[in-house]
């Protein structure tokens, strides 16, 4: 397939590039998955799109694609799904803490992103350092469920083709919009799943809002630690949640606001070993979890139980 017209339509400057519709965004990032453009296309659509920035049909279009050519997986409960795709450069990287609070309450959790980042500590790492083995299909998804422990999948096991085009920052330097469409894969089908997405710039972050209200999504959204889904354990981030798509307040919280007076106690380093050391000792009681992570944890699993009252008939009540 040819998408030297789109390249042309998305590529030609702030003032004139055009966006795509959201069918000929699926079509061009199909085109992307499937192998049919060359190395010289792909890079240069994904350059081009950097530059102008995705609109919310544009990025609709390439999340229909992605999920096409993502694995399924089964659930007969909501999931909370936490995409980790960034790693830590200076902070530890509290996701697998998240992960597993969220877990060891009862809650089905699957996080999935990459395996290794050479600049990053990334998730998968701190899992293995913990003890707990990735999973690859659906049989060891729903063998951590029953352990209590959080699933990690690699986006490699969930989507190789995506997880290609992720592959291409490391020729050009730059992310893509593949990075975006991976933390909204939501791979289990009708059943309803807790999105937890990260934004680093505000106005990505309305753009996401927009996304949830017109898709009727559940999510929640927030300025992400360093580029993971995680409250920074140093202040209380704004926690955005939205169930079908709408606002729910009950499980919303304000950022804080004012001088930060006291920090919690973390590592000196931020390295996969002393993170999970560290972690470990979090959920022994021997350290108490930063309160900005903890308020997220409250916050999700009153999610979830809305989601859990929605999948046997109940009504949601908005707060």
């Amino acid at each position: 397939m040819r998408i030297s017209s789109d390249i042309k339509e998305v590529g030609r400057g702030a003032a004139g590039a055009r966006s795509l519709s959201r069918e000929r965004a699926r079509g061009v990032m199909a085109a992307l998955l499937d192998g049919q453009t060359s190395a010289l296309e792909t890079g240069a659509f994904v350059m081009a799109m950097r530059m102008k920035g995705e609109t919310l049909a544009e990025i609709c279009g390439f999340l229909d694609a992605a999920q096409e050519r993502c694995l399924r997986l089964r659930s007969d409960r909501p999931v909370v799904l936490i995409p980790s795709y960034n790693g830590s450069r200076r902070l530890p990287n509290l996701t697998p803490l998240l992960a597993l609070e969220l877990a060891r309450a009862g809650a089905r959790v699957l996080v999935h992103g990459t395996v290794t980042d050479p600049s990053r500590i990334t998730s998968a790492q701190i899992f293995h350092d913990l003890g707990l083995p990735p999973a690859h299909q659906q049989a060891d998804v729903h063998a951590a469920w029953a352990r209590r422990e959080p699933a990690f999948m690699s986006l490699d096991a969930m989507s190789r083709p995506l997880q290609q085009l992720l592959d291409v920052r490391w020729t050009i330097g730059l992310r893509n919009s593949g990075h975006m469409v991976a933390k909204m894969l939501q791979p289990f089908g009708a059943t309803r799943c807790l999105r937890l997405v990260n934004y680093t710039h505000p106005e990505f972050g309305a753009l996401m809002a927009d996304w949830a209200q017109q898709e009727a999504a559940d999510v929640m959204l927030l300025r992400g630690t360093e580029g993971e889904a995680v409250a920074d354990p140093r202040r209380q981030p704004r926690l955005d949640t939205r169930i079908g798509g709408q606002r729910y307040d009950a499980a919303s919280v304000p950022a804080q606001d004012g001088v930060v007076t006291e920090l919690p106690l973390l590592p000196r380093s931020n390295d996969a070993a002393t993170t999970a050391l560290y972690i470990q000792s979090v959920l022994g009681g021997e350290r108490p979890a930063p309160a900005p992570l903890t308020q997220q944890v409250q916050a999700v699993l009153a999610a979830l139980g809305v989601l859990e009252r929605c999948s046997s008939g109940g009504q949601v009540l908005r707060a």
